[in-house]
């Protein structure tokens, strides 16, 4: 059994007895908390920065009863998100993660964030329903335990001390779980599926891993005086852990094996800064780099922002999309083939049959989930060849982060851009005059605005709706993927150059589109989009230092569904910064975990829950390792 600090709402705590066992977990008492493995008492209330946390939590009690467990910026000391129960690990337990045995019962998240009527699951016993906290006299003494119902409303008593047996139910699919019968053998046989589907899973990550290992590949020069100077234009300063990714992608490219690293951050964090340098890096070495992002309109601002980053470099970086003509792309082709084409950015073009590089040495793709099929199998063989990096806005959820460290080349960025601010969220009814305002705000302090309206059919209408609305010197425009090539690439080109104050555009913006004049977005019929897709879309705002608003509009007096309801209801409460990591675990970061682990592994977590199939993952490749089977 391991040691553990378990702290929930209304438990009892010896605030002495915490601070002993605290220091005893190699926590170090400061005034304040300002990094992992540090704790701070003011007078009932505990701050600590427990190790493998993102931000540190505060526990405040009144007469030694536990009221609060909140999720705090140290910064600036202001809550962020409540919790119901939390467990917190020995600092020495945990440190030595790579040569660390794993088993199942090790908690990978440290908080158990479940309500009255979730379903969870129980590592010996499976999947119940959570129906609360009872007092239950044993011995002379009343202790708290976790009361879950399983099938035929037989009921399990978990003492407190063993709530780290237990984890909220999550899955992939919408439906209601299969509820266990207790003293039944089935929950162990389907464990132990879902065991032997998760030691595949790790065997092939592994085996990937040691050939990348084992392969030869191209070995980078050190940063010359060029690099720095290109690094110094970056017009911001760069977040900590903007820095940190940077580095530990410039250490795998400086390695002599092939890099294959999956760098993650929320919308607007930076990543393609770091991809730039990487780039940039690989140019130096007289390399070509090719980077793939899914849609036409991403490849034609990437190329924007690179030509105005390396105009005063001697670099040739071309773009390869529907919006040039068949001679230029031909010309193109005959660059990179001939070597003359340093950075060549394009969709999944580039990874036709008659594209031949003469020195490929980075391969970029944004968002590789986005591809299909036959594109993804050309990037697998390119992975033991080209170094890689791929960069996704999908946040990996942390405990698949931390049972993936050991088999893969993970960066994430966490830390938003200084002086970045929160998006103001409002859902509202579609309101003409609320339109007007909104828009008008925008413009009188020199801004641009986004009218997003999901339907071709019927976006002229609206704009003539709008705009009739507004005084007439607005330039407004129309975008959507059904245009001619030529004609939507002017359109974006001149919004993006500030010559349109208000463009009418279907989703064809949600990927990656970055134009920091623009700090206001509308998006008629809310409800009708997925929350991954309403985050996504409101990270298009507040790429600058100004406040940024986003209006979900919704049709007036109409009775939305229960799913619709609750998407509105978690995208306006989640607004702050970093949101896209605690956004609906179910929606959005379920979704990018199934992006990495493939769709044949979706059936396993269906059965066991996201939470206990990661800890499967985790100490299946912790077993491989240790057995000597890889590394």
């Amino acid at each position: 059994m391991f040691k553990s600090l378990k702290l929930y709402i209304d438990g009892t705590v010896d605030l002495e007895h915490i601070s002993h066992l605290l220091v005893d977990f190699g926590y170090k008492r400061q005034d304040a908390v300002s990094q992992e493995g540090e704790f701070a008492r003011r007078g009932g209330i505990i701050d600590i920065f427990p190790y493998s946390f993102e931000l540190p939590i505060r526990i405040e009690l009144e007469m030694d009863k536990v009221v609060s467990i909140k999720t705090f910026n140290p910064a600036s000391g202001q809550p962020l998100w409540e919790h119901r129960m939390a467990v917190i690990l020995p600092l020495k337990k945990i440190h030595p993660f790579k040569t660390a045995s794993f088993t199942e019962e090790l908690p990978l998240e440290n908080f158990l964030d479940i309500n009255i009527g979730d379903y969870v699951v129980h590592n010996q016993h499976g999947i119940g329903r959570f129906l609360g906290l009872n007092k239950i006299k044993v011995g002379d003494r009343l202790i708290d335990h976790l009361v879950i119902e399983y099938d035929r409303q037989e009921k399990l008593y978990v003492p407190a001390e063993q709530m780290h047996l237990i984890q909220k139910y999550v899955a992939f699919q919408i439906r209601k779980p299969k509820i266990y019968r207790l003293g039944t053998k089935e929950w162990h046989r389907d464990k132990e599926r879902a065991k032997r589907g998760v030691q595949k899973l790790a065997w092939e990550l592994l085996s990937l891993e040691a050939m990348r290992m084992s392969a030869a590949g191209f070995k980078f020069s050190a940063d010359t005086e060029w690099q720095r100077q290109f690094e110094s234009t970056f017009p911001y300063r760069e977040t900590p852990d903007q820095l940190k990714a940077a580095l530990e992608v410039k250490q795998d490219m400086e390695s002599a094996k092939p890099m294959d690293r999956l760098l993650c951050g929320d919308v607007g964090y930076g990543k393609t800064e770091v991809a730039m340098r990487a780039a940039f890096k690989a140019v130096m070495d007289n390399k070509q780099v090719a980077f793939l992002v899914p849609t036409t309109i991403l490849a034609e601002q990437h190329y924007h922002n690179f030509s105005q980053r390396l105009k005063d470099f001697p670099v040739n970086i071309q773009m390869l999309s529907r919006f040039k003509t068949g001679a230029q792309q031909k010309e193109i082709i005959e660059g990179v083939t001939r070597g003359v084409v340093d950075i060549v950015i394009g969709t999944h073009r580039l990874l036709s049959d008659d594209i031949q590089f003469k020195d490929l040495g980075l391969v970029i793709i944004d968002e590789e989930q986005r591809f299909g099929v036959r594109a993804k199998e050309k990037l697998k063989s390119l992975r033991l060849s080209s170094d890689i990096l791929t960069l996704t806005a999908t946040p990996i959820p942390r405990t698949l982060y931390m049972s993936l460290m050991n088999a893969k080349e993970l960066s994430t960025i966490n830390t938003p851009p200084q002086n970045r601010l929160p998006i103001n969220t409002i859902v509202v009814e579609y309101d003409d005059d609320l339109i007007r305002q909104a828009i008008l705000r925008e413009l009188g302090r020199k801004g641009q605005v986004y009218f997003v309206h999901n339907h071709v059919q019927d976006i002229d209408k609206i704009r003539e709706r709008v705009t009739s609305n507004l005084p007439s010197g607005i330039r407004s425009a129309v975008a959507h993927g059904q245009m001619r090539p030529k004609f939507l690439e002017k359109v974006m080109l001149d919004f993006l150059r500030g010559e349109i104050d208000l463009l009418f555009c279907t989703m064809i913006i949600e990927s990656g589109i970055d134009i920091p004049n623009v700090n206001t977005i509308i998006v008629n019929n809310a409800h009708t989009f997925g929350l991954a897709d309403l985050h996504q879309l409101r990270g298009r705002v507040g790429r600058f230092n100004r406040a940024a608003f986003a209006y979900f509009l919704i049709p007036k007096r109409e009775i939305l569904d229960t799913d619709a309801q609750k998407r509105l209801e978690a995208i306006q409460k989640h607004a702050y910064l970093g949101a896209g990591f605690k956004i609906a675990m179910e929606d959005l970061e379920i979704r990018g975990a199934g992006n990495l682990l493939g769709l044949e592994q979706h059936g396993f977590i269906a059965s066991v829950g996201f939470d206990l199939y990661c800890r499967l993952l985790r100490e299946a490749i912790s077993n491989f390792k240790k057995a000597g089977v890889y590394g």
